[in-house]
């Protein structure tokens, strides 16, 4: 997959735009933040809606799994990164060596660490890919590579875990397995999408985001890497 400059372009201008909008409902308060996933929780069901009438015309059944695909991971990032101080205190005793950590707060730093993850998994799995991709992922979506997607993992595990050794705002262990996670089921919630696509034969879910796409092709990842961090952290945190 040769790396296209104007692609690139295009592609950067609109992720530092929708960066920046991310970041401010992420750290401003809890209302940016709730108002920010109600937007991403009715873009994704918009656009799912959509390729699914495509598919199945209007069925109800493949309706109501959205609720599975979209609102269940919504409420468990909300769970997460709201509630996550009631439903489990001892995360309350972590203490930060960088208290001031671009503003990072223990109720909030596991829907960091998941949005953190998957960005830096996209973005060095298309730079490898880019670069020294070879050998097609999947038939779903002819652009992965398996150089990309390994290389890509292997440095959002290096790099959160990194993170997470200078800062101590969480247990380095912790830290790569919740970064694996979201590199492993990241893909797969890629792959899903994909797949819903061509079964629609439309290149993108959506036209919010140019370069990008839509709210599916945008969360795509995090809809799945939601559910398997909420899980790991009920469990094991």
């Amino acid at each position: 997959m040769a790396l296209n400059i104007q692609t690139l372009k295009t592609r950067s201008l609109t992720a530092v735009i929708f960066v920046a909008v991310m970041l401010v409902g992420l750290l401003w308060n809890f209302w940016s933040f709730l108002i920010l996933f109600t937007i991403i929780h009715f873009g994704c069901w918009y656009e799912y809606i959509k390729l699914i009438k495509k598919i199945y015309g209007n069925n109800i059944l493949y309706f109501l799994l959205g609720l599975i695909y979209i609102t269940m991971p919504i409420l468990m990032i909300l769970d997460l990164s709201v509630l996550i101080g009631y439903n489990n205190p001892s995360l309350g005793e972590v203490h930060f060596k960088y208290p001031a950590f671009i503003g990072i707060t223990i109720d909030k730093l596991m829907s960091y660490l998941i949005i953190a993850s998957i960005w830096i998994n996209d973005t060095m799995a298309y730079f490898v890919g880019s670069l020294i991709g070879k050998t097609p992922f999947s038939k779903i979506s002819p652009k992965k590579t398996w150089e990309g997607t390994i290389g890509g993992a292997i440095l959002c595990v290096v790099v959160i875990a990194a993170i997470a050794y200078f800062t101590e705002i969480i247990k380095v262990k912790d830290a790569a397995i919740i970064a694996a996670l979201c590199a492993i089921f990241g893909t797969l919630g890629d792959l899903f999408e994909s797949k819903l696509k061509r079964m629609a034969n439309v290149k993108d879910s959506g036209s919010f985001m140019p370069g990008h796409g839509g709210f599916l092709d945008r969360f795509d990842s995090l809809l799945f890497a939601v559910p398997a961090v909420w899980v790991y952290v009920k469990l094991f945190l």
